[in-house]
């Protein structure tokens, strides 16, 4: 019960790697707050932990809308009095050829994945006390690796690693850490669409073509995400601020880029 009491904001906690961030942290005796820009599926999460006894609640954010995000924010610090954990986890991706990406494509990913994550972090900050934590989903696409069509998206996981430091320096008088989480192929959502879209008569194939690029042999759960995040928001990690820690089944690790370890 490393997070017991502790009051933490996490966006989009609705699905993917945010529900297991979510799943973990309520797990571990958080009282959890999701920000999250689809109600109908934000409901459902909340309801499922509702019904097992967890302290859940959830408000309908778009995480682009500053007014809206304080708005939101000043309401969850009054009704508690601080918020000791935050995750920035609520993100976007457009797949396109950089110069067939327009801008709308461009400005999509900058609002949710960049801005969105400034704002909710000076939003919160003001209710964060000494020995709070800030949680950055970042990714190994951009700061280690990428694929084609990815370039937006990977500039803008590369400048979370960035905010993520200078935030941590801004705030160590404070005792306020800031640490980032840069996650490889976990299975998501996402994930599933995307395999249904590329082989929709056998889109197991394509989740299996995937893990037979990782050194471990598969993908990555979300609960092992959320496991990370607890840590780093858990006063288990008080000594560590400013980094940002890969988890990806050692997928960035091969010097060859061959398949070390799966047989």
């Amino acid at each position: 019960m490393k997070l017991k009491d502790k009051v933490c904001v996490v966006t989009g906690g609705a699905m993917g790697i945010g529900e297991g961030i979510v799943n973990v942290f309520i797990k571990n005796g958080a009282k959890v707050i999701i920000l999250d820009y689809n109600e109908e599926v934000m409901n459902k999460t909340i309801q499922r932990h509702q019904n097992n006894g967890a302290t859940i609640e959830g408000y309908t954010v778009d995480v682009r809308d500053n007014e809206m995000v304080k708005s939101i924010i000043n309401k969850i610090g009054e009704k508690y009095g601080e918020i000791n954990v935050l995750v920035n986890n609520a993100g976007t991706v457009r797949l396109v050829p950089f110069l067939e990406t327009t801008i709308e494509d461009r400005d999509i990913q900058f609002d949710i994945n960049m801005k969105g994550v400034w704002q909710v972090t000076h939003a919160s900050v003001p209710f964060m006390k000494e020995g709070s934590a800030i949680v950055n989903l970042s990714s190994v696409t951009g700061p280690i690796v990428s694929d084609p069509g990815m370039a937006t998206y990977a500039l803008t996981k590369a400048a979370i690693q960035g905010f993520t430091k200078g935030l941590a320096a801004d705030l160590i008088n404070k005792k306020i850490r800031a640490n980032a989480i840069m996650p490889g192929y976990i299975r998501t959502p996402l994930v599933d669409v995307v395999a249904v879209e590329s082989a929709p008569e056998d889109p197991e194939s394509v989740v299996k073509g995937i893990a037979a690029g990782i050194p471990m042999g598969r993908l990555g759960h979300i609960d092992e995400v959320g496991e990370l995040a607890a840590f780093l928001a858990s006063d288990e990690s008080s000594y560590i601020t400013g980094q940002s820690i890969v988890i990806d089944g050692g997928s960035t690790m091969p010097e060859t880029g061959g398949s070390v370890g799966v047989e």
